[in-house]
């Protein structure tokens, strides 16, 4: 059976580490950790996983400075940002990017896993309860 391969980028390793034990414990193969966007970037390029979980904010490239540049280098891997920033602003600027998945950090244990499942089968993930029809 395959598993579906994922890489982490998060400036924090407790949240790394959270993250991959939530992944592997629902059959994802971690491929590779990455401390800032940059190694999240050149990781991604090197590795090819199926999925990139980027936090919105790290040092040397944000999360979405990365999103963007895999999107322009027309990169196969789905996204999910990992965030604290609870915005539907920053929710629709990852969206205009392509991202599909979006998960805030405190709902990382239920709702991590569920948004890799749907951003692998081509849809969007956004963890409650934000709404894109808020103002």
């Amino acid at each position: 059976m395959h598993r579906s391969r994922v890489l982490l980028v998060d400036d924090n390793l407790e949240f790394l580490e959270v993250a991959a034990t939530l992944l592997e414990g629902n059959n994802y193969e971690i491929v590779g950790k990455a401390l800032d966007g940059e190694e999240g970037l050149a990781a991604t390029l090197t590795l090819n996983p199926d999925v990139v979980v980027l936090d919105v904010s790290m040092p040397r490239l944000n999360g979405f400075e990365v999103a963007a540049r895999l999107r322009q280098q027309k990169h196969r891997a789905a996204v999910v940002l990992l965030t604290f920033h609870e915005d539907v602003e920053f929710v629709r600027a990852a969206r205009s990017l392509g991202v599909l998945g979006y998960v805030i950090k405190r709902r990382m244990a239920s709702d991590l896993a569920v948004a890799v499942s749907e951003v692998l089968a081509g849809r969007a993930f956004i963890s409650p309860p934000l709404n894109l029809d808020e103002k």
